[in-house]
């Protein structure tokens, strides 16, 4: 059985990630890149010099758990790398730099080929991986990609290059729903990302206002969630009150999006992936409403399982 290596290198989080065919994945290593207390974010020259630091050890941590599982058959048979955010044309940001070096240096010394993806299908395909709906990969259905840098839907079609395609048909036209929450988060002193932080605290209130999301056709607007999330906490709101109101108008603003979008194509599989969509009240509406399959928790947020499936695929697509 052939052994697959997977790098991904976001804004937030140094992976990688070994797959083997027959089993699944065998490691899932990932490190959090560091915030500094107070800010929401990392610059991309700060992110690359991370990577630069995490990324070996990640490999290297990988590659020992394979090693542990298979004995002497494990053989690495390919490196799958993510490139850049999206399948698009311009689609770019310079931390992805930092994986790719890696991965290309990986493969040309293992003599293995190697494979590029976007961040974006790594989610997917992870998502669909660790929802065990992986037939879904031969089928048109419709994915929503939620993170701090990404809040998206893409209608996804099989590929014979590719795996499969990813079309833009919906996002948000202001701010993500990850920055959305880490700015409502920070407002309320909670640590960056504040995804975690924000959903415990959500547990303890109520949503002081009725929730309407902004909507665009399908694209949705989130600037207003954290205007007024500000303008709560100025008068005396509870802390757990605005975070469920911030969390609440997230859910309402996806479900108003997935709600139009089923209007315009009717009722495909959903399919949810990114770090946003680990929270569990999110999880509950949209599952109990759409039947929406979600990507497990550990492989919402960055990382990059997803990867090394998809360069195991296109590895038995293309030999």
């Amino acid at each position: 059985m052939s052994c697959f290596l997977g790098i991904d290198s976001s804004n937030y989080t140094s992976s990688a990630a070994l797959y083997r065919t027959g089993e699944g994945i065998l490691a899932n290593c990932k490190q959090l890149l560091p915030v500094k207390t107070g800010e929401l974010g990392l610059r991309q020259s700060d992110a690359v010099f991370h990577h630069v630091k995490n990324l070996p050890g990640m490999v290297e941590e990988a590659v020992r758990l394979g090693r542990e599982a298979c004995g002497k058959n494990f053989h690495l048979s390919g490196v799958g790398v993510s490139v850049r955010p999206r399948d698009a044309q311009g689609s770019y940001m310079p931390c992805f730099l930092a994986g790719q070096a890696l991965a290309r240096s990986a493969a040309a010394a293992l003599g293995a080929p190697l494979y590029t993806f976007s961040h974006q299908a790594g989610h997917i395909a992870a998502a669909l991986y660790s929802a065990g709906r992986m037939e879904l990969i031969n089928r048109t259905f419709l994915a929503f990609h939620v993170s701090g840098g990404t809040t998206e839907a893409v209608l996804t079609e099989p590929d014979e290059e590719r795996t499969f395609r990813c079309t833009l048909v919906a996002r948000s036209l202001d701010l993500k729903a990850g920055q959305a929450i880490d700015r409502v988060g920070g407002m309320l002193g909670l640590p960056f990302p504040a995804g975690p932080h924000l959903e415990r605290l959500a547990g303890e209130g109520e949503s002081p206002l009725g929730v309407k999301p902004t909507l665009r056709g399908a694209d949705c607007c989130l600037s207003g969630l954290e205007n007024q999330s500000r303008r709560l906490l100025e008068q005396g709101t509870r802390p757990a009150d605005v975070a469920r109101f911030a969390l609440e108008s997230v859910c309402a603003a996806l479900d108003g999006m997935t709600a139009a979008l089923r209007k315009e194509y009717g009722p495909l599989p959903l399919v949810f992936a990114g770090g946003v969509t680990a929270n569990g009240l999110i999880r509950r509406r949209l599952t109990e409403k759409y039947g929406a399959s979600f990507a497990q928790p550990a492989y919402s947020a960055d990382n990059a399982a997803g990867i090394a499936l998809l360069a195991c695929l296109r590895r038995e697509r293309t030999s």
